[in-house]
């Protein structure tokens, strides 16, 4: 049946180009975009999932600097402590050649002040970004350092800040060259705590290399040696220096742990950046090669829905044709 009135085949045609520019629309965002997943209309529990782990990485970039500036500072503290334990070792060797017989104590003391001096300039020097690691002052410093390591999301989609904690002490070791904090009377510094090698005679007198804040109830004295000096006095500070070292190396040890720590955080952190960011790219981006022959084959269905509409309307020409 032919109609003049209604024509069924062009509006099957219209109706096929619709379709087809509805289709060619979206392929060609895609085409623009590169994004098969570009809002939430697309597929909401893509977008949705994709939106939390850009957010997410947004947070692990953060950790990354937190990371760079932690890893800075232990470092320098690193560094610090390492030469501080180097200039250590001679202030016991000086104390050992006090103990010859006939050597010159008073230039053996000028040596040692010297020591000393170099020590509190490293101890000064190992800064970072403000903060120094190696000397408590008041108010210098927090007790216990905590430094952002990691962003952590459960799987209750609950979020936390991962920490690593760098206190005054590490198992009751200290931490610290020198402690000039009028609140703990020196007792926090390696090298203004006085004291002796644990199991040594204690009813001597306890020794330290700085006289700062010494509290009144530890009897220390600054390590001098002179003419008066007895041989066993000298032995006790060789002692106390041995001892002095022991805890700096441990001291040493702790910061170097934690330099290979960040080391290895810096890159995990940054390896988990690149795998979220593959798995948004999954969710979200267009395989360009399906999208190129998607868009080639609508090209073609829009030119076909052309020539089906030119063939319906011409289908009323031929109707007219047959009452002439």
């Amino acid at each position: 049946m032919s109609s003049i009135m209604t024509n069924s085949g062009a509006i099957a045609a219209l109706d096929t180009l619709r379709t087809v520019g509805r289709n060619m629309s979206e392929t060609q965002r895609e085409v623009a975009t590169g994004l098969r997943v570009g809002a939430s209309k697309d597929n909401a529990a893509y977008w949705s999932i994709a939106t939390t782990m850009r957010s997410d990485d947004k947070a692990m970039s953060a950790v990354q600097d937190a990371l760079a500036l932690g890893a800075a500072s232990v470092d320098v503290a690193y560094i610090g402590m390492s030469n501080a334990l180097d200039v250590m070792d001679d202030f016991k060797a000086k104390l050992v050649a006090a103990r010859e017989p006939g050597v010159d104590r008073t230039k053996i003391t000028s040596e040692l002040n010297e020591l000393r001096n170099q020590l509190r300039t490293i101890a000064e020097s190992s800064s970072f970004n403000g903060e120094n690691w190696l000397i408590t002052q008041d108010g210098s410093i927090e007790p216990t350092r905590s430094l952002v390591t990691s962003f952590i999301r459960g799987s209750d989609n609950t979020v936390r800040v991962g920490a690593l904690d760098y206190g005054i002490t590490n198992n009751g070791e200290r931490n610290r060259l020198i402690d000039e904090n009028s609140a703990s009377a020196g007792t926090d510094g390696l090298l203004t705590m006085p004291s002796v090698a644990p199991g040594f005679d204690m009813t001597g007198p306890l020794y330290d290399v700085f006289l700062l804040g010494k509290d009144p109830w530890l009897l220390g004295e600054e390590i001098i040696v002179d003419a008066e000096t007895t041989n066993e006095e000298i032995d006790l500070m060789i002692q106390f220096a041995d001892y002095t070292i022991r805890g700096m190396a441990s001291a040493a040890a702790t910061l170097g742990t934690m330099a290979n720590y960040f080391d290895r955080q810096s890159e995990f952190v940054q390896d988990l950046r690149d795998t979220a960011t593959k798995g948004v790219g999954r969710l979200r981006d267009s395989n360009l090669n399906d999208v190129s022959a998607r868009l080639k084959a609508l090209q073609t269905q829009e030119q076909l829905g052309l020539q089906a509409l030119s063939i319906a309307n011409s289908n009323s020409e031929n109707i007219v044709s047959l009452f002439r």
